[in-house]
């Protein structure tokens, strides 16, 4: 419980923080913070990035922290957007990622029975959509006009170099609206450590977003059955509060490895 309690104390600094930012202008680079330049996107990704507060804005945080309602079980998922150092809190147990080691630490004995290795990043990747897939080592293939639940988007595809990731073979396909350019779905496949590409798509709805600190973030994520290749039935949602990205850079000790946790390949 006091890990739990660390963590929400770590997430409501970063919440105040946040909460004092969108009361001000977004993050410029004159107000002293190292802005990572922005490189170049396809024109269609770019207009969606702009639509949720712009890279340049993305790259001006330090932290992400947000809290996570998995089915009735609150998840406290804190994440350094820089190196990507992860810190995910359940009453039960706590799973961290650092510099040098992936582990586990349950609070109550045989408590997590998950796939860390899998977990980790796993929330972060599809919360920080679409910002996420403007990381290194992405590849943009722009698609045709897709239609799903009737209505059709603007799509375009994303790849990865190897090395990158868990699952490099993995695919992702971002759905906007083609007048607000908000994204709206998004299409990925699951390839685990196979080295394999897959053709099962998923998908996720977003179906509500809420502004932080100049920046469009999810509120509702929504995930759906599939039939053809398209999303069909409602099958399971996730929804996020308590969310704060700020400028603040966390003490690399947060994330540190505790003396009662498990190791884990990373």
């Amino acid at each position: 419980m006091n890990k739990i309690i660390s963590a929400l104390s770590v997430a409501c600094i970063l919440l105040s923080c946040g909460e004092q930012r969108k009361k001000q202008h977004p993050i410029e680079a004159t107000e002293g913070v190292d802005v990572v330049s922005v490189k170049e996107y396809p024109t269609a990704l770019n207009n969606v990035f702009n639509a949720h507060g712009g890279m340049t804005q993305w790259n001006a945080m330090n932290a992400l922290s947000f809290r996570m309602n998995n089915n009735g079980s609150i998840e406290v998922h804190t994440t350094d957007l820089k190196n990507r150092n992860e810190k995910i809190d359940h009453k039960d147990w706590s799973i961290g990622s650092n510099d040098k080691e992936l582990w586990v630490l349950e609070h109550t004995p045989e408590s997590y029975s998950g796939n860390a290795l899998f977990y980790k990043n796993l929330m972060f990747y599809f919360y920080a959509m679409p910002f996420v897939v403007g990381d290194n080592g992405v590849f943009y293939t722009p698609l045709s006009p897709t239609t799903l639940d009737g209505i059709a988007y603007n799509a375009i595809k994303m790849s990865f170099d190897k090395g990158v990731g868990y699952s490099p073979t993995d695919e992702y396909i971002i759905y906007s609206d083609p007048e607000s350019n908000k994204m709206i779905w998004l299409g990925y496949t699951v390839t685990g450590n196979s080295g394999k590409k897959s053709d099962r798509w998923s998908f996720i709805k977003y179906v509500d977003w809420q502004e932080v600190n100049g920046l469009l973030l999810p509120k509702t994520l929504r995930w759906y059955e599939v039939e053809n290749q398209k999303p069909t039935i409602l099958k399971g949602e996730r929804t996020f509060d308590e969310v704060a990205i700020t400028a603040t850079v966390l003490d690399a000790a947060f994330f540190s490895t505790p003396k009662k946790a498990t190791v884990l390949k990373d």
